[in-house]
Protein backbone atom coordinates (compact mmCIF):
# COMPACT_ATOMS: atom_id res chain seq x y z
CA UNK A 1 0.00 0.00 0.00
CA UNK A 2 0.82 3.80 -0.94
CA UNK A 3 0.09 7.43 -0.09
CA UNK A 4 -1.38 8.04 -3.83
CA UNK A 5 0.25 11.57 -5.18
CA UNK A 6 -1.56 14.58 -2.98
CA UNK A 7 -0.90 18.16 -3.25
CA UNK A 8 -2.40 20.92 -0.44
CA UNK A 9 -0.79 23.99 1.40
CA UNK A 10 0.26 23.84 4.76
CA UNK A 11 -0.53 26.88 7.18
CA UNK A 12 2.43 28.55 6.30
CA UNK A 13 0.81 28.93 3.07
CA UNK A 14 3.61 26.78 0.93
CA UNK A 15 2.29 24.43 -1.68
CA UNK A 16 3.26 21.02 -0.80
CA UNK A 17 3.41 17.55 -3.11
CA UNK A 18 3.37 14.01 -1.13
CA UNK A 19 5.02 11.78 -1.05
CA UNK A 20 7.74 14.15 -3.01
CA UNK A 21 7.81 16.82 -0.46
CA UNK A 22 8.23 14.16 2.86
CA UNK A 23 11.16 15.39 4.35
CA UNK A 24 12.15 12.38 7.00
CA UNK A 25 13.34 9.07 5.94
CA UNK A 26 10.75 8.16 7.71
CA UNK A 27 7.01 10.20 7.96
CA UNK A 28 4.64 10.14 10.68
CA UNK A 29 1.03 11.24 8.94
CA UNK A 30 -1.89 11.99 11.31
CA UNK A 31 -4.98 11.77 8.95
CA UNK A 32 -7.88 13.73 10.12
CA UNK A 33 -10.91 14.25 9.08
CA UNK A 34 -13.51 15.85 11.82
CA UNK A 35 -12.48 18.49 13.72
CA UNK A 36 -12.88 16.65 16.96
CA UNK A 37 -10.14 14.33 15.44
CA UNK A 38 -7.43 17.19 16.69
CA UNK A 39 -8.34 16.38 19.80
CA UNK A 40 -6.84 12.50 19.31
CA UNK A 41 -3.64 13.71 17.46
CA UNK A 42 -2.73 16.24 20.24
CA UNK A 43 -2.87 13.39 22.70
CA UNK A 44 -0.33 11.17 20.35
CA UNK A 45 1.56 14.39 19.70
CA UNK A 46 4.06 14.67 23.25
CA UNK A 47 4.90 11.14 22.31
CA UNK A 48 5.40 11.68 18.72
CA UNK A 49 8.10 14.81 19.25
CA UNK A 50 9.98 12.67 22.29
CA UNK A 51 10.80 10.01 18.79
CA UNK A 52 11.71 12.85 16.80
CA UNK A 53 13.73 13.64 19.42
CA UNK A 54 15.06 9.84 19.47
CA UNK A 55 15.21 9.28 15.49
CA UNK A 56 16.22 12.51 13.88
CA UNK A 57 14.89 10.61 10.16
CA UNK A 58 11.36 11.00 11.45
CA UNK A 59 9.44 13.62 10.52
CA UNK A 60 5.53 14.39 11.44
CA UNK A 61 2.91 15.52 9.89
CA UNK A 62 -1.08 16.53 10.14
CA UNK A 63 -3.04 15.95 7.32
CA UNK A 64 -6.70 17.45 7.52
CA UNK A 65 -8.43 15.86 4.82
CA UNK A 66 -11.78 17.65 3.38
CA UNK A 67 -13.42 16.99 -0.14
CA UNK A 68 -12.55 19.58 -3.09
CA UNK A 69 -14.24 22.83 -1.87
CA UNK A 70 -13.92 26.17 -4.32
CA UNK A 71 -11.37 28.59 -3.38
CA UNK A 72 -12.96 30.75 -1.06
CA UNK A 73 -14.17 28.14 0.95
CA UNK A 74 -10.26 26.63 1.25
CA UNK A 75 -9.02 30.09 1.80
CA UNK A 76 -11.88 30.86 4.71
CA UNK A 77 -10.95 27.45 6.48
CA UNK A 78 -7.13 27.44 6.12
CA UNK A 79 -7.08 31.14 7.35
CA UNK A 80 -9.06 29.87 10.75
CA UNK A 81 -6.72 26.82 11.20
CA UNK A 82 -3.34 28.99 10.70
CA UNK A 83 -5.14 31.93 12.46
CA UNK A 84 -5.77 29.36 15.46
CA UNK A 85 -2.42 27.19 15.27
CA UNK A 86 0.20 30.43 16.27
CA UNK A 87 3.61 27.92 16.31
CA UNK A 88 5.85 28.03 13.03
CA UNK A 89 6.56 24.29 13.31
CA UNK A 90 3.10 23.20 13.49
CA UNK A 91 2.05 25.69 10.90
CA UNK A 92 4.67 24.01 8.11
CA UNK A 93 3.69 21.04 9.13
CA UNK A 94 0.22 20.75 8.97
CA UNK A 95 -0.95 20.53 5.25
CA UNK A 96 -4.73 20.48 4.52
CA UNK A 97 -5.93 18.35 1.64
CA UNK A 98 -9.14 19.13 -0.55
CA UNK A 99 -9.61 15.72 -2.80
CA UNK A 100 -12.00 13.47 -3.55
CA UNK A 101 -12.08 11.64 -0.22
CA UNK A 102 -13.28 8.25 -1.52
CA UNK A 103 -10.61 7.95 -3.46
CA UNK A 104 -8.14 8.70 -1.13
CA UNK A 105 -9.70 6.38 1.42
CA UNK A 106 -9.40 3.35 -0.64
CA UNK A 107 -5.87 4.09 -1.60
CA UNK A 108 -5.22 3.81 1.96
CA UNK A 109 -7.57 1.28 2.70
CA UNK A 110 -9.34 3.76 5.60
CA UNK A 111 -12.62 2.07 6.51
CA UNK A 112 -14.74 5.10 7.78
CA UNK A 113 -13.83 8.84 8.64
CA UNK A 114 -15.21 8.54 12.24
CA UNK A 115 -11.75 8.30 13.49
CA UNK A 116 -8.00 9.43 12.87
CA UNK A 117 -5.51 7.90 11.11
CA UNK A 118 -1.89 7.64 11.92
CA UNK A 119 0.25 6.16 8.84
CA UNK A 120 3.85 5.51 8.97
CA UNK A 121 5.52 5.90 5.60
CA UNK A 122 8.87 6.18 3.64
CA UNK A 123 10.34 8.79 1.52
CA UNK A 124 8.24 6.87 -1.09
CA UNK A 125 5.08 7.12 0.58
CA UNK A 126 5.26 3.05 0.99
CA UNK A 127 3.16 2.19 4.06
CA UNK A 128 5.37 0.96 7.13
CA UNK A 129 2.46 0.56 9.72
CA UNK A 130 -1.16 2.39 10.23
CA UNK A 131 -3.11 2.31 13.46
CA UNK A 132 -6.22 4.45 14.24
CA UNK A 133 -7.76 6.53 17.00
CA UNK A 134 -6.38 7.15 20.59
CA UNK A 135 -2.66 6.77 21.16
CA UNK A 136 -2.50 3.38 23.32
CA UNK A 137 0.77 2.03 25.48
CA UNK A 138 0.53 -0.97 22.62
CA UNK A 139 0.76 1.83 19.96
CA UNK A 140 3.90 3.25 21.62
CA UNK A 141 5.41 -0.10 21.98
CA UNK A 142 4.79 -1.17 18.41
CA UNK A 143 5.99 2.31 17.07
CA UNK A 144 9.00 2.33 19.30
CA UNK A 145 10.15 -1.24 17.94
CA UNK A 146 9.25 -0.24 14.63
CA UNK A 147 11.62 3.04 14.73
CA UNK A 148 14.36 0.80 16.91
CA UNK A 149 14.05 -1.94 13.68
CA UNK A 150 14.57 0.57 11.44
CA UNK A 151 17.85 2.19 12.40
Amino acid sequence: MKLPRVEGSNLARKKMVFPDDFSGEINLVFIAFLRWHQDLIDEWAPFVAQLAEEFPELHYYEFPTLSRRNLLYRTFLNEGMRAGIPNPATRARTITLYLDKSAFREALDIQHERSMWVYLFDKSGNVLWRTEGKITEEHKETLLGLLSSLE
